[in-house]
Parts: C-alpha cells; structure tokens; sequence
C-alpha cells in the first residue's frame, strides 16, 4: 500500500476506536500529538526502505535513511512483524519517556494511537501480493487471500480507485453515525 493509504487506514482505525469506545477527558495538546503519532505510526513500518515517506518528511531523512535501513534487512522484514510490532512498541515508549517533560500531554494515549496505527500498516499489507512475514524471522510471507494473484498490487488501480475511496467511506460513515459523541467530545471532553 502507498502512503496515503497507509495514513488514512491508520485514521480510520483510531476514527473507529474513538466511536465505539467510552469519551474520556484530554487536552487538545494530547489531541494534536496523538494525530501526530497515528499518522507517524501508520508510516513507520516502512522505514526499512530509503525511499519511504517518512524519510521524506524528516529533516535530514535521507541521511537516517542510509544510516538505519541496513539494521532493518531489507523491505518487509523486522518492521512488518510481530518482534517488529514489539520492538518499535518498546522504542516508541521510551522516546515518549523521554519527551513526557518537554510536552505535557498523556503519553498512554499518544502511544496507543502509534501502535495502532502501526499495526494497521501490517494489515494493509497483509492484503498486498508481497505480503507480511508476521513470524519473521521465519521467512514465510502471508497474504490475504491466500491465493497471491487475487491480492492487491501497491499502487495499483485498486488500492488507489477502490480501497482508498472505500476508507475514505468509512470514515464519513462513522463520523456521520456517531456526529452526536464527537459533539459531546469537543464540547465537553476537549480541555
């Protein structure tokens, strides 16, 4: 999947968890920061690449790109799996701890908008003809559906003229479904 994709997968995702679950209070840095961190999140397991959007979008990103792809072996290896999920978890913790004094937001929850975007990253590509190896470093690929002809090309007219307008559906459809609680969320719950 491209980028956009990526990101508005990753949207759409926390869109949903913000509909379904229970309001709860927070700051609108913590608002800014968490959206930050969903659509940082929904880029990073691609990282593994030089040419990856994230880098793009970074100061000097294509500098950090040479320098830490090589530890990261290759496109969809450590970054899109399950030790991956953990590892990029553990490291988007501990640069949270570290900045928890420069931005005074709630770190629980602009980590677990990362996560869950990042997870959503793999599910996305699980529906790719590449794949995801979800076991790495088992080196077995999984796709959905399990037939590889039948899934979808990166970029392709699928992902850009079905998948992308479908989430973008999705999105209007639950912002307009639950219209009332994001009301009461920026009324009340938004400090």
């Amino acid at each position: 999947m491209t980028g956009r994709t990526h990101d508005l997968a990753a949207f759409t995702t926390v869109n949903y968890i913000l509909a379904t679950s229970p309001l709860i209070h927070m700051s609108l840095g913590t608002l800014f920061v968490a959206f930050s961190a969903n659509l940082i999140g929904g880029l990073t397991p691609d990282i593994d690449q030089p040419t990856a959007d994230l880098w793009h979008k970074l100061p000097g990103g294509t500098l950090y790109s040479r320098l830490i792809t090589p530890f990261l072996g290759g496109h969809r290896y450590i970054s899109h799996s399950i030790l991956g999920i953990f590892l990029f978890g553990f490291l988007a913790k501990y640069v949270l701890q570290l900045a928890r004094h420069t931005l005074l937001v709630d770190m629980t929850l602009v980590w677990w908008s990362f996560m869950i975007a990042y997870i959503s990253h793999l599910v996305m590509d699980t529906f790719t003809k590449e794949g995801v190896p979800w076991l790495f470093p088992i080196p077995i690929k999984f796709g959905i559906p399990p037939l590889h002809f039948l899934r979808i090309k990166t970029g392709g007219i699928v992902e850009k003229y079905i998948i992308f307008p479908i989430l973008i559906l999705i999105n209007g459809s639950i912002i307009y479904s639950h219209y009332g609680k994001y009301l009461s969320f920026f009324h009340g719950y938004l400090r």
